[in-house]
């Protein structure tokens, strides 16, 4: 062991951190497991500390489900006249499109530094996801433009808190290996919604018209905003804190194991000298990182071309069905992506591989876009949209890489993860203007622009894939002049 700091000891730009000889790489595994019985007794132990983890944080799934169809209920409510009984001209629907998202981005950042500072997920995102079900419930009594888009502003901007932070809730307990897995069942409650919404759209649009008086479009926000509101007050009750702060479900050795978890992975805990800067540090570590820069341009790219999710209704309606078939035709691919996004976040964790798990489906989705915009024939079509569809799999492969990428400490990783989904929205706001109706039925410009997009992304993140190779050889070489043990490595 040297008595000087190595390049990799010091690698604080690249994870965040200052690795110290003496870390528990170099301890021998008997030592480490001594405090938990042996190694047999801690292997037990973790197993049921992740069998009690997972079932608690698969509210997640159903909260996201619930996210994304308030987020996304509105393209529904536009085949039954919801664009008409607001009196929308131009390209007004497309604004309350995007508007959520400038609430989205406004508020990513402060919400997910204030969930790291106060250390109580259990509270926060529940009582968030109150303030947004009611929101959406109230777009059923709006009018008029101005006040539909003032509800799209506020849900936006209050919905903000979930996703980011319910990435950086599973990067506090779960190691880099299992993180893929995890974050891909939870964005597959995304995938799952789109599936679930447009059934659940259907039967509401199809058997609520006229009741009580009021358009089925109005019920559709009614009874999913009461859903989310529903389901939240069942997340106070079973989301689970942080390591640090859960204490009512778990045991003291439980609790030992899970923060001893994190640390062996990266190398140092989340403990508290990780943190010595305090917040705003964190915010300056996370803006002075160009990894962060560069990987928030290539999801923003990326979500360009995942704009039509949010118009996947309006393309379905390009093959002549009525309103009903076609909510019901939106099902299938979203079930086939989901299948597809779990089988590779799957085959991404047992491999430790990344760039080739996002470039692939990237690619064919890039294939669909091809064939909507080659062939107006229905049969071509619906496969196309079955491959769209599963290029979600790389999106969601693309925000575990995120999280693998910047591990360290955890005030930067929650402002680096929310400022990189924030930052990625842009993407949104611009995809909303993508699909003008002028340009259908084809849509030959806008594949032609998710195309591109789509494309940009794949480079970006194979020069970052080069990037992350050579700085693991750099540590290899140091830790071999230096006759020290194989220490932290990025995943590519």
């Amino acid at each position: 062991m040297t008595s000087s700091p190595s390049l990799y000891e010091k690698e604080h730009d690249e994870t965040g951190f200052e690795h110290r000889p003496g870390d528990v790489e170099a301890d021998p595994q008997h030592t480490i497991d001594a405090e938990f019985g042996g190694h047999e007794a801690r292997k037990k132990l973790e197993r049921k500390l992740l069998w009690k983890l997972d079932i608690r944080m698969s509210i997640l799934i159903v909260i996201y489900i619930l996210n994304y169809i308030d987020r996304n209920n509105a393209s529904a409510a536009r085949l039954r006249g919801f664009e008409q009984d607001l009196n929308l001209k131009g390209q007004e629907f497309n604004t309350l499109l995007s508007i959520l998202y400038v609430g989205y981005i406004l508020m990513q950042i402060p919400s997910n530094m204030f969930l790291n500072y106060i250390g109580k997920p259990s509270i926060y995102l529940p009582c968030c996801m109150i303030v947004w079900g009611m929101i959406s419930t109230l777009t059923g009594i709006t009018k008029n433009f101005v006040g539909a888009l003032l509800t799209r502003f506020f849900l936006g901007f209050v919905e903000a808190a979930f996703f980011p932070g319910a990435l950086f809730l599973l990067s506090k307990w779960y190691k880099r290996s299992e993180l893929g897995m995890r974050t891909a069942i939870l964005s597959c409650g995304s995938l799952i919604s789109n599936a679930f919404g447009s059934l659940i759209a259907s039967g509401i649009l199809d058997g609520m018209e006229g009741a009580l008086g009021h358009a089925a479009w109005r019920w559709l926000f009614y009874i999913e905003g009461a859903l989310t509101m529903f389901v939240a007050i069942c997340a106070i009750f079973i989301l689970p804190d942080f390591p640090a702060t859960s204490h009512t479900w778990l045991s003291p050795e439980e609790v030992r194991l899970a923060e001893k978890r994190m640390e062996e992975d990266v190398g140092v805990g989340d403990e508290n000298e990780t943190e010595s800067g305090g917040q705003l540090h964190g915010l300056a570590m996370a803006f002075t990182d160009w990894k962060v820069w560069w990987l928030a341009l290539a999801l923003t790219s990326l979500v360009v071309s995942l704009s039509f999710n949010a118009f996947f209704p309006t393309l379905s309606a390009t093959m002549g069905y009525s309103s009903t078939i076609t909510l019901l035709l939106c099902a299938p691919p979203w079930v086939f992506a989901t299948i597809v996004a779990f089988c590779m976040c799957r085959h991404s964790d047992k491999t430790r591989e990344r760039f080739w798990h996002i470039a692939i489906p990237l690619c064919f989705g890039i294939v669909g876009f091809i064939i909507a915009i080659s062939t107006m024939s229905l049969a071509a079509r619906y496969i196309s949209l079955f491959l769209m569809a599963q290029s979600y799999a790389g999106f969601i492969i693309f925000l575990t890489w995120v999280s693998n990428s910047i591990p360290r400490p955890p005030s930067k990783r929650a402002v680096a993860l929310a400022f990189i989904n924030a930052f990625s929205q842009l993407g949104n706001i611009a995809g909303s203007y993508v699909w003008p109706k002028n340009w259908g039925p084809t849509y030959a410009h806008s594949y032609a622009i998710c195309i591109s997009t789509n494309g940009l992304c794949i480079i970006m993140c194979y020069i970052f894939k080069r990037h992350l190779e050579k700085k693991n050889r750099e540590f290899a070489k140091k830790e071999q002049e230096e006759g020290r043990p194989a220490g932290f490595r990025f995943i590519s």
